[in-house]
């Protein structure tokens, strides 16, 4: 049959998930009162799939219905049940040979979804109704960010099939899993189909992915490349297979104070980029386990999930839920304005704790920490006063300053820090050379007093 047969249209509760809206339009197709007065056959297949009813659907379709049958949109009733979540009748209408893949007609869009049921079905959150459709052959739909032409497609863009996750492991609290990639590991955080409905997760993706393209600095995870045209979507970056800083910490505990120095400056380096970018990239969510090993030890900050660019303000309230309390400046959580400053904030955390030991305000639940923060609380200082030598204490204290404003830039820490690192540099100079002086002059009596050394005319000279 072909749709324009049936000049009508189905505008019963849910609709197609990239329909336009209507409102205020004189629509001519079926309503609630109207089904029963003598309307077409197949649009009452549409409503009873609309209704869950089963017996109908089952005996609508023995008098010879198409199951296929399509409305002036060019929907389906498979479209309808798909929306509704309706398990049992999607799968009574597979069974008796409805098309999987009917286009609606959104689907010539730009945002191509070449299986628009399961595409409705993501929309609409009916998990239920996804994997049914998945398990009769259904291919997830093509992601939000499809092109219309093969030249627009993005040079960073990655075929998923160069992608093998076969041995794939979890890595940075979940976000990301390993992959191999033309022969090398590679880091992949997905966007999984059951989220492409979802504005909210789709917008930071993109958000991200952004970000990522402008960044390119040793101290910060290299972006390799994604995958837009298809879905799950993918970010690929550089692996670290060394780990993140909090793995490390917890490994090592407390650092001495030239090694958190020397990472401090890693972390400060990178941030200093973000910072100095225009526009400023502010992280947000920096904390240990978002910054990671390489190879020689250095670090790299990573994951821009919840980045930003300029002065920003959260649309709601952030929860413990959302971010981890230990790290994210007070200002973010009580919902005001906040600009790069709020990294620095986290930076006078990671430092502390670097040379604690321990994470901060360790005994204290997630919600108490965020209270601790409200009231200008923070984490004590419980090591020797030797490890905040040379100005490392008033470094943390101004960086976890309340009023932002006074809090030092990025560019200002570093300046600080490598003051210190040449303060223990020095200091630890001064130590060792001595000790290799009296080393040799030990080594120069050992070597007079040898007979093996000394000859009989050294030792009459000597005597005389």
């Amino acid at each position: 049959m072909e749709a324009n047969k049936y000049p009508t249209r189905f505008t019963l509760l849910k609709q197609s998930s990239l329909a336009p809206e209507r409102l205020g339009e004189d629509d001519s197709g079926a309503g609630r009162d109207d089904v029963e007065d003598g309307i077409d056959p197949g649009v009452k297949l549409m409503y009873l799939a609309n209704e869950g009813d089963v017996d109908g659907i089952r005996e609508l379709l023995d008098s010879g219905v198409d199951v296929n049958f399509r409305d002036i949109d060019d929907r389906t009733a498979l479209h309808i049940a798909a929306c509704q979540g309706l398990q049992e009748v999607v799968s009574m209408l597979l069974d008796n040979g409805a098309q999987i893949d009917p286009k609606d007609r959104w689907g010539s869009t730009s945002i191509v979804l070449h299986q628009q049921p399961l595409a409705d079905a993501i929309h609409y959150k009916n998990h239920g109704v996804i994997k049914v459709l998945e398990k009769r052959g259904a291919k997830p739909p093509v992601a939000p960010m499809h092109v219309s032409h093969a030249r627009e497609v993005p040079e960073y863009e990655i075929n998923p099939n160069e992608l093998d996750f076969t041995d794939s492991v979890e890595i940075t609290k979940g976000t990301f899993v390993t992959a191999s990639w033309r022969g090398i590991q590679v880091a992949v955080k997905k966007l999984g189909e059951e989220l492409i409905g979802d504005d909210d997760k789709v917008r930071a993706f993109r958000d991200e992915l952004a970000l990522l393209q402008k960044i390119r600095h040793p101290n910060v995870v290299q972006f390799l490349g994604a995958v837009t045209q298809s879905s799950p979507m993918m970010i690929v970056t550089e692996y670290l297979p060394k780990g993140d800083l909090r793995a490390y910490l917890k490994r090592k505990g407390a650092l001495k104070p030239d090694l958190a120095v020397k990472l401090a400056l890693d972390i400060a380096r990178g941030m200093s980029y973000l910072h100095e970018n225009k526009p400023p990239i502010i992280h947000r969510d920096l904390e240990p386990s978002n910054i990671l090993r390489d190879d020689s030890g250095h670090l790299k900050v990573a994951d821009f999930g919840v980045s930003k660019l300029l002065t920003v303000k959260e649309d709601k309230p952030l929860t413990c839920l959302d971010a981890s309390c230990r790290y994210v400046a007070p200002e973010v959580f009580k919902n005001e304005e906040y600009d790069t400053k709020v990294d620095v904030f986290s930076f006078a955390l990671i430092l502390q704790e670097m040379i604690e030991g321990c994470p901060p305000f360790s005994s204290k639940q997630e919600d108490e920490v965020l209270k601790a923060y409200a009231t200008s609380d923070r984490p004590p200082f419980r090591s020797p006063a030797k490890r905040y030598a040379h100005g490392l204490k008033e470094l943390i204290e101004e960086c976890w300053q309340e009023n932002p404003a006074k809090r030092p830039t990025f560019r200002q820490i570093l300046v600080r820090l490598e003051v210190v690192q040449n303060k223990i540099g020095h200091k630890r100079h001064w130590k060792v050379r001595p000790l290799k002086c009296f080393q040799n002059l030990e080594a120069l009596l050992k070597k007079d007093r040898s007979p093996s050394t000394c000859s009989p005319s050294s030792r009459s000279s000597m005597s005389r």
